[in-house]
């Protein structure tokens, strides 16, 4: 069953700003779909549409069966969301900003109660419920805005770049909790991110979106083998002469600057180095570091956008990406 179905989505803004471009796609039932771009490619404006933050300007989108313009409470009695922002209250406990959030959305007391003690400890904040959200760590107070997404027990949830700002032990533990939701509950996740590692360690389908268009959908796994052969990355003090020189091999399929470095694409990766190595030595080109690796999402996301997203720089929401001003077509 496809739980989230959007068909020709867009989301123009002032008439003239187009921050969702015409896209399609489905999510199905039980499965975490991931949405993966640099910031400001319309990742936060798309999840706002489906969870009836904002009106789509065309396109039709269905979740859980309800239209998101004909049936928005239907949808979000059916939805969770956490948010880029933190949204807890300072003043409550972790306990009363969980059945806070289960008024919102009626679920009775008893149950509500039952529901917030099992999902405190799922998450291992059991023995916070008690104390003042504004004592919690960054790590924890993620957490718990995770489980108030979940405490009326909806159908998908949506987590735009659940992730940001944290290290990388407190992100491994929130990866880690969304597998358990997913595996052991059949819950449906939608969630944005441009973390390359979170993509490909979560999702079972991601689509790549750029500049408000989706420009391919697969598992992980496949965009990876559909690109094949090697990469290469070298740095070099002469990037100039070094990509003159290496796009003469016959098999190197091509070759790019991202940042400092050259990445060459080939399907030889362990014949081509050496003959890299050797023709720099002869040119007297000093090689600096080198690195031989197969394709990973990143060289996905570079292959179809041209930049590779490690490059992409954070701090721009979607809205400050808008002012480049993508004309509607």
């Amino acid at each position: 069953m496809e739980i989230v179905q959007v068909k020709n989505l867009s989301k123009v803004f002032d008439k003239e700003i187009v921050a969702v471009d015409n896209i399609s796609f489905h999510v199905k039932e039980g499965e975490i779909f991931g949405f993966l771009g640099p910031n400001g490619a319309g990742k936060t404006t798309t999840i706002k549409v489906l969870t009836t933050l904002l009106q789509p300007t065309n396109g039709q989108v269905n979740i859980a069966t309800f239209d998101v313009r004909k049936k928005p409470d239907s949808v979000r009695s059916s939805i969770g969301i956490v948010p880029q922002a933190l949204t807890l209250d300072d003043d409550l406990k972790g306990m009363a900003n969980l059945l806070l959030s289960a008024k919102l959305y009626h679920v009775p007391d008893k149950i509500a109660k039952e529901r917030a003690d099992e999902l405190l400890k799922l998450v291992g904040l059991k023995d916070a419920a008690e104390r003042d959200v504004s004592t919690y760590s960054g790590g924890m107070r993620k957490r718990l805005e995770l489980i108030i997404g979940l405490i009326h027990n909806p159908k998908v949830l949506f987590l735009d770049e659940p992730t940001l700002g944290l290290d990388i032990q407190t992100r491994s533990v929130i990866w880690d909790y969304l597998k358990k939701l997913n595996k052991e509950n059949g819950l449906t996740i939608f969630i944005t991110t441009h973390y390359l590692e979170e993509a490909d360690l979560l999702c079972d389908r991601i689509a790549i979106i750029d500049q408000g268009k989706i420009l391919v959908e697969d598992t992980p796994s496949n965009l990876k083998q559909k690109l094949g052969g090697d990469i290469i990355e070298i740095s070099v003090d002469d990037n100039v002469k070094a990509k003159e020189l290496i796009s003469e091999f016959s098999s190197v399929e091509k070759i790019d600057m991202v940042g400092q470095k050259l990445r060459i694409k080939t399907k030889k990766g362990d014949e081509v180095l050496p003959s890299i190595l050797e023709i720099c030595k002869a040119n007297k080109i000093n090689v600096k570091t080198v690195a031989l690796s197969k394709p990973s999402l990143d060289e996905v996301f570079l292959e179809y956008t041209g930049r590779s997203l490690r490059d992409t720089r954070a701090g721009f929401s979607d809205k400050a990406a808008m002012q480049r001003v993508w004309k509607a077509r």
